[in-house]
């Protein structure tokens, strides 16, 4: 462990014993570096990974501030066990569509939603910049800008890459309908079908779906809660296999919210090229971290064009508007042709007004806002899973993002949760839809993007009283004559 990560770890601990207490003042850096005789970077960076947990929140001029004083959190679930490096056919949209089909309604609690609340963005100022950019617009842009997309907006797009440090021209860049419209494209550009794809485990169903409309093979890769893949599995599996792609999220994956450390992704991007294998990275999550700063890409580390850098403004401005894009490295062209034949074309009106939205300012100090609603709102969660879910529970504790990767105790079969969680009018994600073997049978997702009401905590205590009733069960079913709890009870109650 670094001197950091002992800094804060020793810090974290004293907020959640009640030691330090919700409001109060933290030591000032310079204190603290003296008291500890560790440098004033050290110290920063304790902070700023307390701050990336939302244990605490720094205020302008006045130092830094414990924002979850008392509040203890489940222990954290480690990486898959199981491992096996066959690859093999992929049929899990049906199972993804009856459990999205469960979330239709505004009465139904989200936990379960692949998005965040829609009451988190900053939808009237959209609309203006939408009715101005519609306008003011060059009649000629609506045929000029069809492919690759307009260049007022890949040269904004551009710009948020190089204030990082990722030098991206706007010439690299190819408007599509959402990041999933990316990723499918870019898919589709380096594969052929029965190609085997490597994937995470878990991974997004997303990319499972995909993988089984291009009728291609998945192979899956164990993939830690706190730092992504594991390369050393991934390396004997790139010797196993001639895998066409590698499909990964190294920013606050979905499901489990982990963040992949920059030395580990530019070992990532050095391990796929050695191989010559391309690298598919979905980084729609980059822009909700709680730290300091964005987390690079992998696409940051990329010498040979090989990284296919997928992302959207979906989870982070504009839900709804479906305006993402790649940035295809070496297979460009092929992508741009392949978005000219499937649908031409993102309407002009909608990247005119989130052009206009970036170019007026206001993006940094909304995404600011939403980042601090989505770290309260992950230690609502995770205090109020706690508390009410049965012992031997554990969840992940995402850097940035709005999913929680739930690891409930043996014995809990989430597809029988989900059914019962639905008839209650609740919604979850059952940990099988995140695995072409529908895998993590006792694993659920769950939502933390919607702000945080009684309404959601009485949510979680309905679902903990249903896991710890199916529990029950379970230990009990070996012997008959003893009456099972009935599941209907719980629902009834709710």
């Amino acid at each position: 462990m670094k001197r950091y990560e002992q800094l804060a770890e020793e810090l974290a601990s004293s907020i959640r014993t009640g030691l330090m207490k919700l409001g109060d003042r933290l030591p000032s850096v310079r204190q603290v570096s003296a008291s500890r005789g560790v440098s004033a970077s050290t110290v920063f960076e304790a902070y700023y990974l307390l701050e990336a947990r939302g244990l605490i929140r720094a205020r302008e001029r006045s130092g830094y501030y414990v924002t979850a004083g008392g509040t203890s959190l489940p222990p954290e679930p480690g990486t898959a066990c199981s491992y096996d490096a066959t690859s093999l056919p992929v049929e899990v949209s049906e199972l993804v569509f009856s459990v999205l089909a469960s979330v239709t309604t505004r009465e139904v609690v989200p936990l379960g939603s692949a998005f965040p609340s829609p009451l988190l963005f900053p939808l009237p100022r959209l609309a203006r910049s939408l009715a101005y950019g519609a306008n003011t617009m060059d009649p000629w842009s609506t045929v000029d800008d069809i492919t690759p997309g307009n260049a007022a907006l890949r040269r904004q797009i551009a710009l948020r890459y190089l204030a990082d440090g990722v030098h991206v021209q706007p010439d690299d860049i190819v408007i599509t309908n959402g990041a999933l419209e990316a990723l499918n494209l870019s898919l589709q550009a380096v594969t052929k079908p029965c190609d085997c794809v490597i994937v995470e485990s878990p991974t997004f169903y997303g990319a499972l779906q995909a993988l089984e409309n291009l009728g291609l093979k998945a192979i899956e890769v164990p993939s830690s809660p706190r730092d992504g893949i594991d390369l050393g599995l991934l390396a004997q599996v790139l010797e196993m296999h001639r895998a066409a792609a590698c499909w990964l999220m190294t920013n606050f994956q979905n499901p489990l919210g982990s963040l992949m450390p920059e030395e580990k992704k530019r070992a990532l991007v050095s391990l796929l090229a050695a191989h010559e294998v391309p690298l598919i990275e979905d980084d729609v999550y980059a822009e909700l971290y709680f730290g300091k700063k964005r987390p690079l890409p992998a696409k940051a580390f990329d010498q040979f064009g090989l990284v296919l850098h997928c992302s959207s403004f979906s989870k982070s401005l504009a839900p709804g508007y479906r305006l993402g894009w790649a940035i295809p490295g070496k297979f460009r062209q092929s992508v741009s042709r392949l978005k000219l034949m499937r649908t031409l074309a993102v309407a002009a009106p909608i990247q005119e007004g989130i052009s206009d939205y970036l170019a007026k300012g206001g993006y940094d100090r909304h995404l600011r806002q939403l980042r601090h609603a989505l770290s309260q709102q992950q230690i609502s969660l995770a205090t109020a899973v706690l508390r009410h879910f049965p012992f031997g529970t554990r969840a992940t504790r995402p850097e940035g993002g709005y999913f929680m990767w739930v690891e409930l105790p043996p014995g809990i079969d989430s597809l029988l949760l989900q059914r019962d969680a639905s008839a209650a009018g609740i919604s979850i994600a059952p940990g099988p839809m995140f695995s072409a073997r529908a895998s993590f049978k006792n694993c659920i997702r769950l939502n933390y993007g919607h702000p945080w009401t009684p309404e959601f905590d009485k949510a979680i205590a309905t679902l903990g009283r249903l896991a710890t009733i199916q529990l029950a069960n379970a230990k009990m079913a070996p012997e008959a004559h003893v009456p099972a709890l009935r599941r209907d009870d719980a629902i009834r109650r709710v």
